[in-house]
């Protein structure tokens, strides 16, 4: 990459601030609500999405959060993720934040990333007081921009709404989002595109992982072969075809203090030493969630 090429990069990546949310899709939405409570985490009120077929919960952070997103009318509009769900549940993308996705778009051409087309989309959130209704502007990536994960741009428009009093304050202690994993076939393909998106300083490679710094938040990417030894609580990782997301990693206050409210729920509990705590994938509706004190 000359040097006008990486300038135009950071360009781009400063436009992309981290990542605003990862998605879930399930199967069953009141049980993955359920489930998710049991393993500690306040989840805020459902959201319908208007004029489509699918509605979520949201664990919220104070910087990102997760959606758990399932199908309530069949007959509607789903994104394709009826498609998604006759194979696995599980992780099925994720959003990037940006303050001004406009600013992001332009950057993003500027840099030789073509993007979709920017869409607002609204929900209806059934909050304690009565329904709201967030805004969000949405810019989906190209898939040779961001290879290995299906992801898009989004700028909240009402961000009070989603991030609301009390929401972020969970049983099991839990801060943020530190990771995710996906499985590539390659991962060393995927350097010089993130690199591109990123820069190279937000970019390391090692044996049979990339991961890219996107703002605090890591994405790594690993072989089939691989993933057992990042994450050895995996136990009976389905064979999928690449590319697939499997595994979270969450931030919390303090280790302990999760461990017993997951064992507490008759959550099942992995240590993996002192610092790392696993749930596997099959109590946390497809995804190997782990748990870690910090970064």
């Amino acid at each position: 990459m000359n040097l006008v090429a990486s300038e135009k990069a950071v360009e781009a990546a400063r436009a992309i601030r981290g990542i605003d949310h990862v998605l879930v899709g399930v199967r069953d939405l009141e049980a993955a609500r359920d489930t998710y409570q049991r393993l500690g985490f306040a989840v805020s009120p459902r959201g319908r999405h208007i004029g489509w077929g699918t509605a979520n919960y949201c664990i919220m952070f104070p910087d990102d959060y997760i959606e758990l997103l399932g199908i309530v009318d069949p007959a509607q509009f789903t994104n394709n993720l009826n498609r998604f769900l006759e194979t696995r549940e599980g992780l099925l993308g994720l959003a990037f934040a940006s303050d001004d996705v406009g600013l992001a778009e332009s950057a993003l051409r500027r840099a030789g990333v073509i993007p979709g087309e920017m869409r607002d989309l609204k929900r209806i959130l059934e909050a304690p007081d009565g329904e709201v209704w967030p805004r969000f502007k949405l810019l989906h990536m190209p898939p040779e921009a961001t290879p290995g994960t299906s992801a898009f741009i989004c700028q909240h428009m009402t961000p009070e709404l989603v991030w609301q009093p009390g929401w972020c304050d969970h049983p099991n202690g839990a801060t943020g989002i530190i990771a995710m994993t996906s499985v590539v076939k390659d991962p060393s393909a995927l350097a010089i595109p993130y690199a591109e998106l990123f820069g190279f300083d937000r970019v390391r490679a090692g044996d049979g992982v990339v991961e890219v710094d996107c703002g605090g938040t890591w994405l790594r990417f690993t072989t089939a072969q691989m993933l057992g030894r990042l994450h050895p609580g995996l136990v009976g990782a389905p064979r999928l075809p690449t590319p697939w997301m499997a595994a979270l990693r969450i931030s919390v206050a303090d280790l302990g203090r999760c461990a017993t409210r997951l064992e507490r729920n008759h959550m099942p509990v992995h240590w993996d030493g002192p610092r790392l705590l696993r749930v596997p994938a099959q109590a946390a509706c497809g995804v190997l969630l782990e748990f870690a004190e910090g970064a």
